[in-house]
C-alpha cells in the first residue's frame, strides 16, 4: 500500500501504477493531461514537495509521504488569477498543455515573486505548447506574477464582444484550470477499452490471424477483424476515393506500419497489450516502396488497384518555356522538404456507445463531426441519422485531425458488443498512424528582366502522398495554385504528381501545400535578386500584386488586399538588421477551385439566450469566441446573451471541415446571415422574449471555377490572406527576432489573431530548422522527444503588426479572412532567405543544414 497526499487530502493505492493514472483514473483529477506518457511534453506537470515533476514519470512507490499538487488543487486565489491572466492576454488556444504550464508557472513564481521573461522562458522550456508560440503564455505568467506580488483583486471588465475587440476566449477559463472536457477525460459507466493490432511491417500479406489465445484471456471482451465490419470495409476522408482499410483483412496487403490488423476490446486498459500480445498472425513480407521514384518505377507493385499515382495535376497559363527563353535572368534549382509531424498536444481518443435501438453516440475530437458521420454510417452499414456525433474539447488538430484515427474503432466494438468502448492512441501509435505533411521533391526554374520583374516559372512536383489518399489530391492542388507566389506575372506551367508509397498517409497540414512550394519560390527569388544587383525586399515588392492585379492563376485581387502595404510595414526591420531575410506569401480562404464550400449556421431564442449553433469544430483558433463575436457584432447584444454551442449532429448543422482557413470566413458569413434575421425582427419591436423557440437558418456557398479552366480570370478561392515576414539573425545564425504583417482582413480579436500568428511563426521556425520525423524504410523511428519541437527557451521575441486595407469591408463576413494556415507559410522561406544573407549559401532542403540549430546539436 503507496500512501502519499494529493491535494491535501490522505490518498492510499495498493497499486504501483503511474502518478499521471492514479490521479486520472482513480481520483478523476483530469486537469492533469495525458500528452507523451514520456516525460518530454509536460502536459502532466504536478508539483511533488513543491517541486514541478512531470506526473507520467513517478511510480507511486516513489511517492511516499509525500505531498502532490495538481491544477485542481491550487488555492482559489491562485486560480482565479491564473484565470483571469491566460484569458486576459489571450494565452489559451487548443488549451491542452495550459494547466500544465500553470502549475510550472507556480513553481516559479512559489521561488521567486517577480521573475524576468528569461527566468519564465527557462521556467516553462519541459512544457511544449504547439498552438501559442509561448508569446502570450509569457506575458500571461508575468501578469499573474503582478497580481500575486501586488495583491491586486480581479478587475471587473466588461466587453461589447464586437470585432476588433480584445473579447476573452469563451473557453479560455475552463481550459486554463483543467475543467474542460476533453474525450479521454471522460468515463462512461460499464466502458471498455480498445486498441488496434498494428502491421509488423510497412508492406506484407496477412496470412492468418489467430484470435483464440486472446480470446482466452479473463479481460478479454473481443478481438474483431475486418470481417466483423458489417458494412464497408474502405472509408476515406473524400468519399469519392475511400481507399482507407478500417482493417486488413486475411489475404490483403498492407500498405503502412500504421494499418490496423484487428481490435482487441479489454474489460480493463492495462490488460491490452497483453492481450494484443496473445493474437497471432502470420504475414509474408514484402518489399517496401518508401520513394516516388520506387512507387513508380516500372514494374513496381500496385499499392493501390488504379495505380501508384494518386493524382496529376498540370497548371498552365501563358508560354512559360517562350518567356523563360527571353529573360535576362534564370534560375533553376531543386528543392527537398520532408515528411512533417503535427505534434498537436493531445493524442486521438474516441468514445462510441450504443444509443436508441439501433443507433451510437460517438464523442469525438476530429475535425467534422459529420465527416466522421459519414465515415462511421459508411462502415456499419447504417443511415447517417444512426450516428449521433458530439464533439468534446480538441487539443490541436492542425489538419491531423481530419481523417478517421479512433472514431471508427469505438463505433465498431460499440456497434459489435453493443457496450460503450473508449479508443485512445498512444503517443507512439498517433506518430505511426496519423496522415503528416506531404514531404516533396520540387524542381523550379523562374525567369526576370533585367530589372528584377518577374516573366515565368515553371514547377515540376513530386508529393509523398504515403498509404492512402487522404487529402492528398487537394494538397497537390494548393501546392499548384500557389507555387508561383503572389505575384503580377503570368506564364506559369505547374505539374504536380502525388504519388502512394508505403510511408504513413500524408494529408492536411497547416498550409496545405504551400509551405513546401512557399520555400521553393521564395528562394528561388532570392536567386534572382542577387542576380540582378538589388534587395530581397525590392525583388518582392516591384513584383508583389495589388488589388485589380491578376495573380498567376489568373483570379483579380480583390479590393480589400494589402500585400504591399505588408511590405511596407516590415521594410525597415528587414533594412535596418545586419543579417535578415524576407517572405511574403497568401493563402486561400475557402476549399475552392469548384467544389462545394458551404457554412451553415442557426440562430436559435432559446430560455431569453441567443444560441449560436454550427458544426464548426474548434481545433484552437477559438471558432466559439468567432461566432460570437459576428453574433454581437450583428445583434448589437452583449455576449452574455450568447451561447455558442458545441458540435453536435442533432442540433447544430453542418458547417463542412475545419480546414482551408475557411470557418471564419464561411461560418462566420453563415452566422451573420442567421442573426441578421433575428436582427430584422428585434428592429421591428419584438424582444427575445417575443421569439422564444424561433430559429433562423444561415447559409453561405462560394461560387468558384475549376483548377482548370479556359477562364481569363478564374475564381479560384473566395478570398486570400497576404503576408510579410522578417526573419532576423545574429552573427551566429542564431534566430534574433520576427517581424511580420499580416493582412488578415477585418481581424475578429486581436490578442486571438496575434497569438493565431505567433504559434503559426513558431511551428515554421520548428520545420524550417529543427523537426525531423525520423523514418527508416517505412518504419517510424520518430519519438515525441526527438521531432525537435522548439520550448519557450528557444524562442526568440516576435513582433506582429495586422495590416488592414483601406476597403476592408469590402467581402464576405465584414471582410473577416483567416489567418492559421498563412501564418505558418512565409517563416520557412524568410529563414532560407536570411541564412542566404548570412553565408550566401543556398540551403534546399528542410530542415536546413548548416545552421546554429545543427551545429548546436554537435
Amino acid at each position: 500500500m503507496y500512501s502519499f497526499v494529493v491535494n491535501g487530502k490522505p490518498e492510499t493505492c495498493s497499486t504501483n501504477k503511474k502518478l499521471m493514472d492514479f490521479l486520472r483514473e482513480d481520483l478523476s483529477l483530469t486537469g492533469t493531461k495525458d500528452g507523451c506518457n514520456q516525460g518530454s511534453c509536460g502536459a502532466c506537470s504536478v508539483l511533488i514537495n513543491g517541486r514541478v515533476s512531470k506526473a507520467c514519470l513517478f511510480n507511486l512507490e516513489k511517492l511516499e509521504g509525500k505531498e502532490i499538487i495538481t491544477i485542481e488543487g491550487i488555492s482559489q486565489r491562485q486560480k482565479d488569477v491564473y484565470a483571469y491572466a491566460f484569458a486576459k492576454m489571450g494565452a489559451v488556444q487548443c488549451g491542452y498543455c495550459i494547466p500544465g504550464i500553470v502549475i510550472s508557472a507556480q513553481g516559479l513564481l512559489n521561488k521567486k515573486e517577480e521573475p524576468s521573461d528569461e527566468e519564465v522562458r527557462k521556467a516553462i522550456r519541459g512544457n511544449i505548447c504547439r498552438c501559442t508560440g509561448y508569446v502570450k503564455i509569457i506575458e500571461a505568467i508575468q501578469l499573474a506574477a503582478k497580481m500575486f506580488r501586488e495583491d491586486l483583486s480581479i478587475p471587473e471588465e466588461a466587453s461589447t464582444g464586437k470585432l476588433g475587440e480584445d473579447f476573452k476566449r469563451v473557453d479560455a477559463v475552463e481550459k486554463t484550470l483543467g475543467t474542460g472536457l476533453y474525450v479521454d477525460d471522460i468515463t462512461v459507466e460499464g466502458m471498455l477499452h480498445a486498441s488496434a493490432i498494428r502491421s509488423k511491417y510497412p508492406r506484407a500479406k496477412v496470412l492468418k490471424i489467430d484470435t483464440s489465445k486472446a480470446l482466452e484471456h479473463p479481460e478479454c471482451e473481443a478481438v474483431l477483424t475486418a470481417k466483423d465490419v458489417p458494412g464497408n470495409n474502405k472509408i476515406g476522408h473524400l468519399e469519392f476515393i475511400s481507399d482507407w482499410d478500417v482493417m486488413i483483412p486475411e489475404g490483403e496487403i498492407t500498405r503502412y506500419v500504421g494499418d490496423a490488423v484487428a481490435l482487441v476490446v479489454a474489460k480493463d486498459k492495462e490488460a491490452l497489450e497483453e492481450i494484443k500480445e496473445l493474437v497471432e498472425i502470420d504475414y509474408e513480407e514484402l518489399k517496401p516502396m518508401v520513394t516516388c521514384e520506387e512507387a513508380l518505377a516500372e514494374g513496381a507493385p500496385l499499392i493501390h488497384e488504379k495505380g501508384n499515382i494518386l493524382s496529376h495535376e498540370h497548371l498552365v497559363r501563358g508560354n512559360a518555356d517562350e518567356q523563360l527563353a527571353a529573360s535576362v535572368h534564370v534560375v533553376t534549382q531543386h528543392y527537398s522538404v520532408p515528411i512533417n509531424e503535427h505534434a498537436f498536444m493531445e493524442p486521438e481518443c474516441a468514445i462510441a456507445m450504443p444509443e436508441g435501438e439501433d443507433g451510437i453516440l460517438l464523442y469525438s475530437a476530429g475535425q467534422s463531426i459529420y465527416d466522421e458521420q459519414r465515415e462511421v454510417a459508411r462502415m456499419l452499414g447504417v443511415e447517417k441519422e444512426k450516428v449521433h456525433v458530439q464533439a468534446k474539447l480538441v487539443g490541436g488538430g492542425f489538419g491531423g485531425k481530419e481523417d478517421m484515427s479512433v472514431q471508427h474503432h469505438a463505433s465498431l466494438a460499440a456497434w459489435c458488443l453493443q457496450k460503450p468502448v473508449k479508443v485512445l492512441l498512444s503517443r507512439q501509435e498517433s506518430l505511426m498512424v496519423h496522415p503528416k505533411r506531404h514531404g516533396m521533391e520540387m524542381d523550379f526554374t523562374t525567369g526576370c528582366d533585367a530589372e528584377g520583374n518577374l516573366t515565368a516559372m515553371k514547377a515540376v512536383i513530386y508529393s509523398d502522398t504515403g498509404a492512402y489518399a487522404s487529402l492528398g489530391g487537394p494538397v497537390l492542388q494548393r501546392a499548384c495554385t500557389h507555387a508561383a507566389g503572389p505575384y503580377k506575372y503570368q506564364h506559369i506551367d505547374v505539374e504536380g504528381f502525388a504519388v502512394y508509397t508505403n510511408n504513413p498517409p500524408a494529408g492536411a497540414f497547416r498550409g496545405f501545400g504551400v509551405c513546401q512550394t512557399a520555400f521553393a519560390i521564395e528562394s528561388n527569388l532570392n536567386l534572382l535578386a542577387e542576380k540582378v544587383g538589388i534587395s530581397q525586399w525590392d525583388i518582392r515588392y516591384k513584383n508583389a500584386v495589388a488589388p485589380g492585379d491578376s495573380l498567376p492563376n489568373g483570379q483579380l485581387v480583390s479590393n480589400n488586399a494589402a500585400l504591399k502595404e505588408t511590405l511596407l510595414e516590415v521594410k525597415e526591420a528587414y533594412e535596418n538588421a545586419e543579417i535578415a531575410g524576407i517572405s511574403c506569401f497568401f493563402k486561400n480562404s475557402g476549399i475552392g477551385v469548384g467544389l462545394s464550400d458551404v457554412g451553415r449556421c442557426i440562430v436559435s431564442v432559446e430560455e431569453g439566450k441567443v444560441h449560436v449553433r454550427t458544426s464548426a469544430a474548434c481545433i484552437g483558433q477559438g471558432m466559439a469566441t468567432v461566432t460570437t463575436q459576428v453574433a454581437c457584432e450583428t445583434l448589437n447584444l452583449p455576449p452574455e446573451m450568447i451561447i455558442a454551442e458545441a458540435p453536435d449532429t442533432r442540433r447544430t448543422p453542418d458547417s463542412g471541415t475545419t480546414t482551408a482557413s475557411r470557418q471564419s470566413l464561411f461560418t462566420g458569413e453563415a452566422t451573420r446571415r442567421a442573426a441578421m434575421q433575428l436582427r430584422y425582427e428585434l428592429d421591428m419591436g419584438r424582444s427575445l422574449s417575443d421569439l422564444e423557440g424561433q430559429e433562423f437558418y444561415g447559409e453561405y456557398s462560394a461560387k468558384t471555377d475549376p483548377l482548370i479552366n479556359d477562364k481569363t480570370n478564374p475564381v479560384s478561392h473566395a478570398g486570400y490572406g497576404y503576408a510579410s515576414e522578417v526573419a532576423i539573425l545574429d552573427e551566429k545564425g542564431k534566430v534574433e527576432k520576427f517581424v511580420a504583417a499580416y493582412d488578415m482582413g477585418q481581424v475578429v480579436n486581436p490578442k486571438a489573431a496575434e497569438g493565431q500568428i505567433e504559434g503559426g511563426i513558431v511551428m515554421g521556425m520548428g520545420y524550417a530548422l529543427t523537426e525531423k520525423f525520423a523514418m527508416e524504410d517505412g518504419y517510424v523511428k520518430a519519438k515525441y522527444a526527438t521531432l525537435g519541437l522548439l520550448n519557450a527557451a528557444q524562442v526568440p521575441p516576435i513582433e506582429t503588426i495586422l495590416v488592414q486595407a483601406e476597403n476592408i469591408h469590402d467581402g464576405l463576413a465584414y471582410g473577416i479572412k483567416g489567418v492559421g494556415e498563412l501564418a505558418t507559410i512565409p517563416t520557412a522561406p524568410a529563414l532560407a532567405g536570411a541564412y542566404y544573407a548570412l553565408d550566401g549559401k543556398l540551403r534546399p532542403t528542410l530542415p536546413m543544414e548548416d545552421t546554429f540549430y545543427q551545429k548546436k546539436k554537435k
